[in-house]
């Protein structure tokens, strides 16, 4: 799918492959959009950039004179969800990210992939609009230049991104104490499910007045819609309507007619038109309602799980303090299962392929090759990943297992011996999938509820049947271990 994978340790070096190769060129980070993209068609890049090698490029800053937050480009959607100080002061950006794809899709994509990919129905971009948001450029020709989300994005896929430039940087408002936010999604169902209509509400309310928020003034309000328009819009009539309003039932009711007014959906494959005009009435009031209640952060679990092994400090794995180039005459060199592996001719291949085709590992199964369905989910240095949407070049220098090695002196891993018990294998063609996060799952979480299981078995799909006996495997293998 590509010729040329350049894995830059430095931001400069990586500006300046892009100044080199401009057009021809992609940077990747998390891949989830960018490996589809190049499997469609839809994008024809020979010359990919991976950045997560570059040291600090993860980090999740505050910046207390400025009141907001700046996110490095390699921060993830997982990483959001799993910051104290993103979920307090910045609470619609951390439910939009939980609510993307998959724990997963979740380890691997990251915010600024969301918001470059520019799809009006992306999660985070939503709520990012109605924080303030605004992103650094940078090129090694200009410099640093930043813009505003209504100037950054042009329309459907569309931004003001040079092919020379990176985003380096994301900035969003830290809400104060006088503010409350939300995000709310509507979906086909609760996971891996894109946007039909997504909302994300802010307000601020009179801090100097006493009492509860519901008799307390709104004095300020911003009300982001997302999956209507060829962007995100705001609804800035409805926001208008609320300055100076407590929120009674009556302003609510007014603010929700007026948001969907300026709204302009479309008919496709997964809603009309009609429905999603009906939708954002439905969600603005709900989320109105749930601002006055102080119950947006219903249903928002205490310790999300994140299916990687506990760290204090996630860190991408850097493997040289040297960049290095990898085109197809290169091999692999990973830890594989534990042991030494050198994968021949496995560059400008998914990680699923190379290990199936390359390195033999069948028990990893291609599903969907879409992100879709878990099948081929492994673990790249101890986060659970699907093995389709990373580069196999992602994989040099670091540890990968598969299902294979869960095995240990040819003993069975307690999921799997779970499985086999409770008659949890079907054809078995997604078991693999599921032993793997499923076993992540207990080494993050030794004793989980059936809430916990759910939440780490969402990004895997069984073909056959429902997974009461899966679910009951989980809790099997959990009292086994304990």
């Amino acid at each position: 799918m590509w010729q040329t994978y350049h894995q830059p340790t430095t931001l400069s070096d990586a500006l300046a492959l892009l100044a080199e190769h401009g057009a021809d060129a992609r940077i990747i980070a998390g891949g989830t959009d960018l490996i589809i993209e190049l499997e469609r068609g839809v994008r024809h890049q020979q010359v990919l950039i991976d950045v997560t090698r570059i040291p600090d490029l993860n980090r999740i800053a505050l910046d207390q004179a400025a009141a907001g937050f700046m996110l490095g480009p390699l921060v993830t959607h997982a990483s959001v969800t799993a910051s104290p100080l993103l979920v307090e002061r910045a609470f619609p950006l951390a439910r939009a990210c939980w609510e993307v794809g998959a724990p997963q899709i979740r380890n691997r994509g990251t915010v600024a992939g969301n918001v470059i990919t520019a799809s009006p129905a992306n999660d985070t971009i939503t709520p990012l609009w109605a924080l303030d948001g605004a992103v650094t450029l940078s090129s090694q020709a200009r410099g640093e230049r930043r813009l505003p989300f209504d100037q950054f994005f042009r329309g459907v896929r569309r931004t003001a991104l040079e092919a020379d430039e990176m985003l380096t940087g994301i900035h969003l408002r830290a809400l104060p104490a006088t503010a409350r936010g939300t995000f709310i999604k509507l979906g086909l169902r609760r996971a891996q499910a894109i946007s039909l209509v997504n909302v994300a509400v802010v307000l601020d309310f009179d801090s100097a007045a006493l009492g509860p928020v519901s008799d307390r003034a709104v004095t300020g309000a911003r009300i982001a819609l997302g999956s209507v328009a060829p962007t995100i819009v705001r609804a800035k009539d409805a926001e208008a309507s609320l300055i100076g309003q407590p929120l009674s039932d009556r302003t609510i009711v007014a603010a929700a007619e007026l948001a969907v007014q300026a709204a302009h959906p479309i008919d496709d494959v997964r809603a009309s038109a009609d429905y999603r005009t009906s939708m954002i009435g439905v969600l603005v009031e709900r989320a109105l309602r749930q601002l006055r209640a102080g119950t947006e952060r219903g249903g928002w679990p205490a310790t999300p799980i994140l299916l990687r092994s506990p760290v204090t400090s996630h860190q991408s794995s850097v493997i040289s303090d040297q960049s290095f180039v990898v085109d197809h005459a290169s091999r692999i060199t990973l830890t594989l299962n534990g042991a030494p592996a050198t994968l021949e001719n496995a560059a400008g291949k998914t990680l699923l392929r190379a290990l199936r085709e390359n390195a033999h590992m069948t028990g990893v199964k291609e599903g969907c090759a879409e992100g879709e369905c878990g099948a081929c989910t492994v673990w790249l240095d101890d986060e659970a990943v699907m093995a389709c949407l990373v580069p196999a070049e992602r994989a040099a220098g670091c540890d990968v297992v598969t299902v294979e090695g869960l095995v240990a002196d040819e003993r069975l891993h307690a999921v799997q011996a779970a499985f086999v018990s409770e008659g949890a294998v079907q054809c078995g063609y997604c078991t693999p999938g599921l032993l793997m996060s499923a076993a992540k799952l207990l080494e993050e979480c030794p004793d989980p509820t059936v809430g916990d299981i759910q939440q780490a078995l969402a990004g895997n799909l069984c073909r056959c049947t429902g997974y009461a006996k899966v679910v009951a495997a989980v809790e099997r293998a959990a009292h086994m271990k304990g």
